[in-house]
């Protein structure tokens, strides 16, 4: 297994439209092809800035790939987010990230049916 952790840094304004933006377009095309989402957080830096991170967990880095390469060829889910981009306003959206978007990839150091990821029985 591997783990994704993806960062993004914005504009605390920017949070409810980008959570919409996720939750409706983003997250059911990765679950459609097999990505698997463990959470998604938010936590305010200060008034004006947040964090938002997603942690995702995937068989290997080739299911990974596979699964980006799917994404980006679906033609309907492409045409969704560039929408979703000009209902948004591509100008907000620029000016909406603080940092650029980060992504790490990182092992467990702990076995899987160890952690809440192993169903219960």
């Amino acid at each position: 297994m591997i783990y994704r952790r993806k960062t993004y840094i914005i504009y605390s304004s920017f949070v409810e439209e980008f959570n919409a933006l996720f939750n409706e377009i983003l997250l059911p095309s990765q679950l459609k092809y097999g990505a698997r989402l463990i959470g998604r957080w938010h936590m305010p830096i200060d008034d004006e800035i947040s964090e938002i991170f997603a942690m995702w967990e995937y068989d290997s880095m080739e299911q990974y790939e596979q699964i980006e390469e799917q994404i980006k060829a679906d033609k309907a889910h492409v045409n969704r987010v560039q929408a979703r981009l000009d209902l948004i306003g591509r100008d907000r959206i620029k000016t909406a990230w603080r940092e650029n978007i980060q992504q790490q990839f990182f092992t467990s150091t702990v076995d899987r049916k160890d952690t809440i990821l192993s169903p219960r029985p």
